[in-house]
């Protein structure tokens, strides 16, 4: 296979990953119709382990680590970041839940200059204004009387998923110095099982028929985009998958307008794309000092 070849195949798996992110957003949006977003995202990481556990290659992988601290860290916040971010769905609409998780880059840039020592550009603050306008737009659009500028707590608890995000972000970064995919991808779900048990255990419900077709949908698409994003880490800049990867943000908002109810007015439109063009301004400013970064730093978790 040419390397051009490569590289189309590579970005027509990247279009597949965001679509599978944004396709999971929304069945863990039907799933938590009843279900708490605590449970919905303990089954999710649950279900993702189950490839290091069964595989023997990838339970191996698992297993060879050096920085097992870093692995915490991007274990934890990444748990947290899923927690919040599933909460925010549960809450909110599916569509400003994962816009406002879809932020982490605007989090992860600033952490990774502040603690693992990489230099950002001035230029940074340039496009971060312009994403940080369009959140306000819209949470504003679908603010309710008691909220604060728009913010109610499940919108804040959307951002909070966007500053875990970022901090596992950031210590992914320094464990890659060192460290395999494999052992990165299950210290996530690992942590991520111990981070959400406590809150789905308080609020467990058994899962209908039709609620474990919708959980198992959302693990399974979680799991196929994660490692379709990291297939194309090879082939595709940081750049390109940054901007590829704000099509879960459209896919999702689209799928809760068609199928949820979920109302887009001109205002949270408008928002919508100040702050996917911010955030893409922001990962490519970024991405200029770097030739190429991990697909999951451009990406959240989710």
């Amino acid at each position: 296979m040419t390397i051009a070849n490569a590289t189309r195949r590579a970005l027509l798996l990247m279009f597949a990953s965001a679509t599978f992110f944004g396709l999971m957003a929304f069945c863990a949006k039907l799933a938590s119709a009843r279900l708490s977003g605590s449970q919905v995202a303990m089954i999710r990481f649950a279900i993702g382990l189950l490839p290091p556990l069964l595989i023997t290659r990838y339970r191996n992988a698992a297993l060879t680590f050096q920085r097992f601290d870093l692995l915490i860290y991007r274990g934890f916040f990444g748990g947290m970041a899923v927690l919040f971010y599933f909460l925010a769905i549960e809450h909110t609409s599916v569509g400003v839940a994962t816009l406002l998780n879809y932020t982490a880059p605007l989090f992860s840039g600033v952490f990774s200059m502040l603690f693992i020592g990489e230099k950002i550009s001035p230029k940074v603050l340039i496009p971060m204004p312009v994403a940080l306008t369009g959140i306000f737009l819209v949470v504003h659009a679908h603010a309710r009387p008691e909220d604060i500028l728009g913010f109610g707590r499940w919108e804040l608890l959307g951002l909070c998923s966007a500053l875990c995000s970022g901090v596992a972000v950031t210590a992914m970064r320094a464990a890659r110095r060192g460290e395999n995919s494999w052992a990165v991808y299950t210290s996530f779900c690992l942590f991520g099982v111990f981070v959400t048990s406590p809150f789905a255990i308080a609020t467990w419900k058994s899962p209908l028929r039709d609620e474990w077709f919708a959980l198992i949908a959302t693990s399974l698409l979680a799991i196929a985009a994660q490692l379709l994003l990291t297939f194309t880490l090879r082939w595709v800049d940081a750049m390109t998958v940054g901007v590829i990867s704000q099509l879960a943000v459209i896919v999702s908002m689209f799928l809760g307008a068609r199928f949820l109810n979920e109302t887009i007015n001109m205002m949270a439109a408008i928002g919508a794309l100040l702050t996917i063009g911010g955030v893409v301004g922001v990962v490519y400013v970024t991405s200029l000092s770097k030739r190429v970064v991990a697909a999951e730093e451009v990406a959240p978790e989710s």
